[in-house]
């Protein structure tokens, strides 16, 4: 109880005390210092006079230090233009087709055409569209056109489908058979199946090794043709374009020849045709470089004999002086 007592003048103490100084505290207000106020008071910060002269100086240094638009934009373009895009190489269909124009020009004894034929063994592949081109092309020519009509004037002489008769209907007759043969073989032949059984239509030429190798190399181009892939196989497309041609013939040809063993004959025939038409085609040239060079030689001896003769003239001459 003793603790009890003493505590209650303590507490007196400190509430008396405590009337005594709020009224105190209470009167003074934490003052903030004015921020706007002082901002006014303050001082502005100076701003350095400089005159228009100085001004365009600054200003031209500016323009200088940093690169223009414009100047980029040259620069940059000038860059595109110098940098010339690498050189295209030519497709294949390309390639075929310029080597197409230069086959278009080729002639055997200069009226046989011989537009169905290569020198260049790596020649490129022809494309389907090129293909019918190539057959149209040759179909056209005059050159099978004259063939015919000799074909059909011996036809004529030989009485040969005696049915057609003689005279000029009977030599129409042949001649309209005779060109639909060609035309119906080729197309099926040396167009269609080629561009169905992807085979190459034209005869390349071997143009170097013995004779004999030579000829046994065109005899076999009717049955044994490069294919679109660079490989070598069966010549399908031709056996088989004669035999089609062959066998649609029938339909025109008098009675007497619609048997299976004439159109079989047929279609060998033309193909033994186109064997013969190869060994032309091979060795023509050989035959047009020996006639060349026989010419050339008969030149040059014509010539020397000219030289002794006008060397002799003029001995005798000098000796007649003397």
């Amino acid at each position: 109880m003793q603790l009890g007592f003493r505590l209650i003048p303590a507490a007196l103490a400190a509430g008396l005390a405590c009337v005594t100084l709020c009224p105190h505290l209470a009167g003074q207000e934490p003052t903030e210092p004015n921020t706007a106020a002082a901002a006014r008071e303050l001082p502005e910060t100076p701003r350095p006079q400089m005159t228009p002269a100085a001004d365009a100086q600054d200003l031209a240094q500016r323009a200088s230090a940093a690169p223009s638009l414009d100047s980029g934009m040259q620069s940059s373009s000038s860059v595109q233009t110098d940098e010339q895009p690498p050189p295209v190489e030519k497709s294949q269909h390309e390639m075929a087709e310029e080597q197409l124009k230069q086959q278009e020009k080729q002639r055997v004894m200069g009226v046989m055409a011989a537009f169905n034929t290569t020198q260049n063994r790596d020649a490129a592949p022809l494309s389907s569209g090129q293909k019918f081109r190539l057959f149209f092309r040759s179909a056209t020519d005059p050159w099978p056109f004259l063939l015919t009509g000799v074909v059909a004037g011996i036809g004529q002489a030989q009485n040969s489908n005696p049915e057609w008769g003689q005279g000029m209907e009977g030599y129409a007759k042949r001649f309209g058979a005779g060109y639909s043969d060609y035309f119906i073989g080729n197309f099926f032949g040396n167009a269609v199946l080629t561009s169905a059984l992807k085979e190459d239509p034209r005869y390349f030429q071997k143009g170097t090794g013995s004779p004999m190798s030579r000829f046994l190399w065109a005899a076999a181009s009717t049955v044994w043709c490069k294919r679109d892939n660079g490989t070598w196989g069966p010549n399908y497309a031709n056996v088989g374009g004669n035999m089609i041609g062959a066998a649609i013939a029938r339909v025109y040809y008098p009675a007497s020849g619609r048997t299976v063993g004439d159109t079989i004959t047929d279609g060998l025939t033309v193909t033994v045709e186109g064997a013969v038409g190869a060994e032309v085609i091979e060795f023509w040239p050989d035959l047009v470089r020996h006639y060349r060079q026989k010419q050339a030689q008969k030149q040059a001896r014509a010539q020397a004999q000219a030289d002794r003769n006008a060397a002799e003239a003029g001995q005798t001459t000098v000796d007649d002086k003397k």
